[in-house]
């Protein structure tokens, strides 16, 4: 199974452990990060969606100027956009940029941030509503006639799409959420189905769940897993460049009176505060101290050593059926330019030499508490 590395373009240099005023969209920060990311050998970076953030299609847009060869995964969230019309604007992105964007949908479990935007309707209808809107979005990217849709959030009459993605039979989708309800329409219609840093055990059994799912449909699907590597010399020296960004993220969170947030209530959250729960150090060499201080805000569990144990880890999850691994730092610039150098090339050379088992059907790697 090859590899698949995905990287992240932020609108501005921020992170837990960079306290940045918001400055809304800082274009040369976008395109430093875009070239850093071609340069480093990424096969894609993701621009995300947040309910106040700069448009994410828009940004990927301009991120594809300044590049050649690096592929986007554009945040999108259903519900906000009519699908045809949405559907339109990824397939003409894909042609402006020759064929190198994938869409992820994120349907949403906040509901602060769904009501900044104006959805103010259940989880369980956002799905329904996700899985029309897939359902419209794909008729538009494929349909060779004018089609209607009489449905529960879209009605259509000779809906059609004059714009085609080169990439056939369309660009990818990635699909992320890890409720019941989520797994259910990433069965149906995701190529990639993203969940976060989950331990071994957690990742076995999500990976089981979407794939029995999908199989009720006739369908198959990839995986990604979403990490934040921490890379140094020596284990030692990676342990405690963790320990350090940690302490800085929880007085930069303290002065921002963000310690004592309420408890999420997306799924993916939840699961990683389980993890949380159980220990910081997990597995070979899973983190999770940053996911137990903010309450598992989104990606934010890493995997900690030198690049030689990071790719080995990678590979473990590989094994469990990974074959893309979204990864960021918490130094979003020097992080990635690390990557690029010392962990893309070693899990790219490892992967052609170690055995794949989840080609083999062999035994998986077991959790082990650290």
């Amino acid at each position: 199974m090859s590899l698949e590395f995905i990287g992240y373009i932020g609108t501005q240099l921020s992170s837990e452990i960079i306290d940045a005023p918001r400055s809304g969209l800082d274009l040369a920060h976008v395109e430093h990060t875009a070239r850093i990311h071609e340069d480093g050998g990424f096969d894609r970076a993701l621009i995300a969606f947040h309910s106040t953030s700069p448009e994410s299609i828009l940004v990927a847009q301009h991120a594809a100027s300044v590049t050649r060869r690096l592929g986007f995964m554009v945040a999108h969230r259903p519900g906000f956009t009519q699908p045809t019309l949405a559907a339109r604007q990824l397939a003409t992105l894909d042609v402006v940029t020759r064929g190198r964007c994938a869409v992820h949908i994120i349907t949403g479990g906040n509901e602060f941030e769904m009501r900044q935007d104006g959805s103010f309707i259940d989880k369980e209808e956002r799905y329904a509503r996700s899985d029309e809107y897939l359902e419209i979005v794909r008729k538009a990217w494929t349909s060779e006639q004018p089609f209607d849709h009489h449905g529960r959030f879209y009605r259509y009459e000779k809906a059609f799409s004059d714009v085609r993605s080169p990439q056939k039979p369309h660009l990818p989708v990635y699909f992320g959420g890890s409720s019941d309800a989520a797994i259910e329409v990433a069965g149906k219609h995701a190529d990639v189905y993203a969940l976060w840093g989950e331990t071994h055990e957690q990742v076995r059994e999500t990976v089981a769940r979407v794939r029995a799912a999908a199989a009720r449909h006739g369908r198959s699907v990839r995986f990604s897993l979403s990490l934040r590597p921490i890379l140094a010399s020596t284990e030692a020296a990676a342990w405690a460049r963790a320990e350090t960004i940690l302490e800085q993220a929880r007085e930069i969170a303290a002065r921002k009176g963000k310690l004592d947030k309420p408890a999420p209530g997306n799924v993916g959250s939840q699961r990683l505060l389980d993890a949380a729960a159980r220990g910081a150090r997990l597995d070979k060499r899973l983190w999770t101290g940053i996911a137990g201080l903010l309450g598992a805000q989104g990606n934010s569990t890493a995997l900690v050593g030198t690049p030689e144990q990071v790719a080995d880890a990678l590979l473990d999850y590989r094994d469990l059926g990974i074959s893309t691994f979204l990864i960021r730092g918490f130094d979003p610039v020097e992080d990635a330019i690390g990557y690029g150098r010392d962990l893309l090339p070693l899990a790219r050379a490892q992967a052609l030499t170690r055995p794949d088992l989840s080609l083999r059907g062999a035994p998986r790697p077991e959790p082990v508490a650290a």
